[in-house]
């Protein structure tokens, strides 16, 4: 199974420090969240790493390179405007299944602790990670029953960590190189009971202010959150 990081966001909430930087480079604990998704990704069987990019893409590809330096192969999908999630992953999708119907993805603009080697399959489209709702975000997304089933209308709700296994028919009859939203498709597959999920308790951060990158950055540094 290969898997996917989306890196083509713009950034605009991070402005300055994304201006002459994609987010997916800017550092915490003294390097990219790129490398982390991507040793991470190594470290749990994935070796075959699809990343898209847009603003600043060429940073990206020059920073990650083939990807043997850390025992992956990496290969790109460029965006000349960003196609939001599900566009950028349909975009990629013949680079993803080109062994497996299934795939992982995984924000580029989120930090987390879990461990990716225990990600299942999804039971029917898709299979989410879900996360106990920051702060920021206090009513959560999607709500997970005791059987593993999620869905939209109920409550309470957990976030979406952005981290997910889907299956590539969760994208069929959509026209690549379009933007797409990945959330609709989501709640649809939702409503025919072909999204499973479960709730992670560790470690997330949502890498969406200068400020919680320096949060997650001092505690990386003084080792408050310990490093994968």
């Amino acid at each position: 199974m290969k898997a996917m990081i989306l890196a083509a966001g713009l950034g605009t909430r991070m402005r300055p420090l994304t201006n002459h930087t994609p987010k997916p480079l800017l550092q915490v604990g003294g390097k990219p969240l790129l490398q982390y998704h991507i040793e991470n990704l190594v470290r749990a069987g994935y070796r075959d790493i699809v990343i898209n990019h847009a603003w600043l893409g060429q940073q990206i590809e020059d920073f990650g390179g083939d990807g043997s330096r850390f025992g992956a192969r990496l290969r790109y999908s460029a965006e000349e405007v960003p196609l939001e999630t599900a566009g950028g992953i349909l975009k990629a999708l013949p680079l993803l299944t080109e062994e497996d119907d299934c795939f992982v993805v995984v924000n580029g603009d989120v930090w987390c602790d879990y461990n990716l080697a225990q990600l299942r399959r999804p039971r029917g489209l898709a299979h989410l990670v879900l996360v106990d709702n920051p702060p920021q975000h206090p009513l959560g997304d999607f709500h997970l029953t005791a059987d593993g089933q999620v869905h939209h209308t109920q409550e309470p709700r957990l976030t979406f960590s952005g981290i997910s296994c889907l299956h590539k028919d969760l994208l069929a009859g959509y026209p690549s190189g379009q933007p797409l939203a990945l959330a609709p498709l989501l709640r649809q597959a939702m409503d025919q009971g072909q999204v499973s999920g479960e709730h992670y308790r560790g470690h997330w951060f949502d890498i969406g202010t200068p400020e919680r990158l320096q949060a997650l950055d001092q505690a990386l540094l003084t080792g408050a959150i310990a490093r994968p």
